[in-house]
């Protein structure tokens, strides 16, 4: 008996699954359009990138006309981004449920967080390139990345770096690209995770030295005079005021970078009139003067992907940075 309500109810479940595809496919011509209002799903809590990011294209949609219907963002933080994915990962079938996706998306499931990948979404479009940095506080005695690496080389376990996320995750590896290239024992290096907001009050108040993060995130306390960046990822300086002042890695002679991509994914098995639609939408977004500003002021390069060249751009990324993790110890 038990058998027989287990197999009716799966049977109802992929009825109720197939009727909710149905209902919201592309018409025979192939085209489609929302029909009720966009979630756009922020995985972390407010005023991070994801969020940040998910806001201003959000605001430029709207405020530009490129949607008719109305796209609001939710934050649903935790597990790295893993609980936003999940709850994605559950809308199967309607299209009206996006978020916003970057590295950890590839991380956490190479490192064994979480069961749920990229592979699992569609790729609609990227939109931004974002890049890390290395910041210490203003009176560290290092002054460049050359001089922190060098005393890393003598004592990796000596100097603690801090970042918001989990080790194997994007703050930690984005630095191990960078110290690997420079000849520090990335094996050694001593990364603790601070996902409470605390990992930049850790370097003021002297209980880490290097704090791992996004450009952006520097910017107000150099400003104030309270932390200095020694280095960022970018392949070439930024422009802006205070960005502008922050030297490269591979300007001091570390050929490598960190690209912090971002961009947006949908359920998996989207039609081709669904990707269309969006994919058309964030590239009318990306092309924008209103974005164009939003990116100079904090700092993001334009980095607009279809969804095709997303999924190639993906895969790369996921075979380069499981090699890193795999150095690491980390990989599962």
């Amino acid at each position: 008996m038990k058998k027989v309500i287990v197999f009716g109810l799966i049977l109802f479940l992929s009825i109720l699954t197939a009727c909710s595809k149905d209902q919201y496919a592309s018409s025979e011509n192939g085209e489609w359009e929302p029909q009720q209002p966009i979630e756009l799903v922020a995985p972390a809590g407010a005023g991070g990138g994801w969020d940040t990011t998910a806001r201003s294209v959000s605001q430029v949609m709207e405020e530009e006309g490129i949607v008719d219907e109305d796209m609001g963002v939710v934050n649903k933080p935790g597990g790295g981004g893993a609980v936003g994915w999940a709850y994605i990962d559950g809308k199967q079938g309607n299209p009206h449920h996006l978020f916003i996706g970057s590295p950890p998306l590839i991380f956490i499931p190479l490192n064994g967080q979480s069961q749920i990948g990229y592979e699992d979404f569609t790729p609609l479009a990227n939109m931004i390139a974002d890049y890390a940095a290395f910041a210490v506080r203003e009176d560290a005695k290092w002054d460049d990345l050359n001089e922190l690496f060098d005393d890393m080389k003598e004592d990796p376990q000596d100097i603690t770096v801090v970042g918001t996320s989990s080790p194997g995750s994007m703050d930690h590896m984005q630095f191990v690209k960078i110290a690997k290239e420079a000849g520090v024992d990335i094996t050694k290096i001593k990364y603790v995770s601070s996902q409470d907001g605390g990992a930049l009050t850790q370097v003021l108040n002297g209980n880490a030295d290097v704090f791992s993060t996004g450009v952006a995130e520097t910017v107000e306390q150099v400003r104030a005079g309270k932390i200095k960046v020694l280095g960022i990822t970018a392949e070439e300086r930024l422009e802006g005021d205070v960005l502008s002042e922050f030297a490269t890695a591979k300007e001091q002679g570390i050929d490598a970078t960190f690209t912090n991509w971002r961009g947006f994914f949908g359920p998996k098995d989207m039609d081709e009139g669904q990707v269309k639609y969006y994919e058309q939408a964030f590239k009318e977004v990306s092309d924008s003067e209103a974005f164009n500003e939003i990116r100079e002021k904090y700092g993001w390069d334009e980095m607009y992907m279809t969804s095709e060249e997303y999924k190639e751009y993906l895969h790369e990324q996921n075979e380069e940075l499981n090699v890193l993790l795999e150095e690491m110890g980390l990989a599962e």
